[in-house]
């Protein structure tokens, strides 16, 4: 029998993650982030550029999730981010580089807050950003593209990252 979270034991839980959004401008990648956020029980989304919508376009999307999960707009990515570093949030970019290490191989301590940044459809996350992050991680590929959806990714990093407060 197919079971929902209204018969089964999945228990509420929220983790000192927030998903920094580098200018993720689509509506339907902005929707299926809060349904992500949600998902993940992550403490924010902060979505970040100019040319951010939260139209009835990304609220198809999200399915209401914007009404409770907490997030905040602003204007300039890196900024943000060096302001979360002084608040004490692990700088993990998503992205692959000649020094970035599998997802799988993330380790941190259970007490770090970690700040997940997440970067542009098409262009990814700019230097200057990656340059701040104190680690870079990717997700393998075994196909023939080189890169996966913005919301995909995100979801594969959240699930590594909740597991990692998880472990016993």
């Amino acid at each position: 029998m197919q079971t929902n979270h209204y018969n089964s034991s999945f228990q509420k839980q929220n983790f000192p993650i927030v998903l920094v959004c580098d200018n993720v401008s689509k509506a339907p990648n902005i929707g299926s982030l809060f349904r992500t956020a949600d998902a993940f029980g992550i403490e924010s989304l902060m979505l970040c550029g100019e040319h951010i919508s939260l139209g009835r376009r990304m609220t198809k999307t999200s399915r209401a999730t914007e009404k409770f999960v907490d997030y905040e707009i602003h204007r300039n990515t890196l900024e943000l981010v060096k302001d979360l570093k002084t608040r004490n949030y692990l700088i993990i970019a998503l992205e692959i580089t000649s020094n970035s290490i599998l997802i799988q191989d993330l380790k941190f301590s259970k007490n770090q807050k970690v700040a997940l940044i997440i970067g542009d459809e098409n262009l990814g996350i700019p230097d200057s950003i990656l340059n701040v992050s104190d680690i870079i991680c990717h997700i393998n590929m075994y196909g023939k593209n080189s890169s996966m959806n913005v919301v995909q990714a995100a979801s594969i990093a959240l699930y590594q990252l909740t597991g990692i407060y998880m472990e016993k």
